[in-house]
């Protein structure tokens, strides 16, 4: 299952033998079970995660009621901007919706890494940049998009998001109630 890691770091570079090693004997594997959280709002963020299966939800807490801010799946990093400054507290939450496996990892293991392979920092900085132009697109979509274009976009780009999670969620994470939901879906079909 660790390969996974290793499949989506080698998209950026073709990585040695002795990276392979070294990234494969420095991986914390946690497992998380079904409604557990991986963190919650105020606690310490220091950690990144990659996604080797199941399913993680982020949402906030706005006058008691959870808006779902993200969901991760398999091959994908799950990385705070917060986790960066310094004062690393959560903002959100993290709950895993299905059994999950993730990769651990953090700055002060990564350091270690990099410095025996050097190499590895550029593929990170990769990294990092993939993932914050995919949460810079999803911000983007909340501020020139319709609810009804988000829900097309999230349809076209992660179909299987659909049957992994309940409805109230993907509205939340449209910005909508499920209601407005609903009638996007009816609209949509009627348009068929």
């Amino acid at each position: 299952m660790q390969n996974k890691l290793i499949d989506y770091f080698s998209k950026f570079t073709k990585l040695t033998a002795p990276e392979i090693t070294a990234l494969t004997d420095s991986m914390v594997i946690k497992e998380i079970k079904k409604g557990h959280y991986l963190l919650k709002e105020g606690q310490r963020n220091k950690d990144t995660y990659f996604m080797l299966s199941g399913l993680v939800r982020q949402y906030t807490l706005t006058d008691g009621e959870e808006i779902t801010t993200g969901f991760f799946n398999e091959g994908q990093w799950i990385i705070s901007l917060t986790s960066f400054t310094d004062n690393p507290v959560s903002d959100s939450y993290l709950i895993s919706e299905e059994t999950s496996c993730v990769v651990v990892g953090n700055e002060e293991k990564a350091q270690e890494i990099f410095k025996h392979f050097p190499r590895l920092e550029t593929v990170s900085r990769a990294v990092m940049e993939t993932v914050f132009a995919e949460q810079q697109k999803t911000l983007t979509s909340y501020l020139t998009e319709t609810p009804e274009q988000r829900y097309l976009r999230l349809l076209k780009e992660r179909p299987a998001i659909f049957q992994r999670v309940p409805q109230y969620q993907i509205a939340s994470y449209i910005g909508v109630k499920p209601e407005s939901l609903s009638r996007i879906r009816k609209r949509l079909a009627a348009s068929d």
